[in-house]
């Protein structure tokens, strides 16, 4: 499976979503608002999306599709957007107010898989908490 890094950043948002089978309208909701205004997702087509996330959703149900996308993702992102994708996972994830117990775990194995630092992990997800607050 050969990913862009457009393409690798959204399955990563759309697997935090999927962790708990529960792909909620906050979450995608927050899948569209990031491909529209991060600086990272300049000069990515919107009218894909659909069909990036459904490309997602497929190869999740194959055999080992969970490890296979990870990889996938890993080996389409430069070091230098590590960081940025583990951001944006912590974005879906904190969407709904709270996090689920599967999106916490996928989460931890996100930052295993790409190498953040743990201190690192803890600011982007005490932040993406902050971004995410509610009254």
């Amino acid at each position: 499976m050969m990913l862009d890094h457009h393409s690798a950043l959204i399955y990563l948002m759309v697997l935090v979503s999927a962790a708990d089978a529960d792909m909620t309208d906050k979450e995608l909701e927050t899948i569209g608002e990031n491909v529209r205004y991060l600086p990272i997702f300049d000069g990515f087509d919107v009218e894909t999306l659909t069909d990036v996330t459904r490309d997602c959703n497929r190869a999740l149900g194959d055999a080992d599709g969970l490890d296979r996308i990870l990889d996938a993702i890993r080996d389409a992102l430069p070091e230098k957007l590590y960081e940025t994708a583990y951001a944006v996972a912590c974005d879906i994830a904190a969407a709904d107010a709270t996090a689920s117990q599967e999106e916490l775990r996928l989460l931890e194995m996100i930052r295993h898989k790409l190498g953040v630092d743990r201190l690192c992990a803890a600011a982007i997800e005490r932040g993406a908490r902050a971004r995410h607050m509610r009254l």
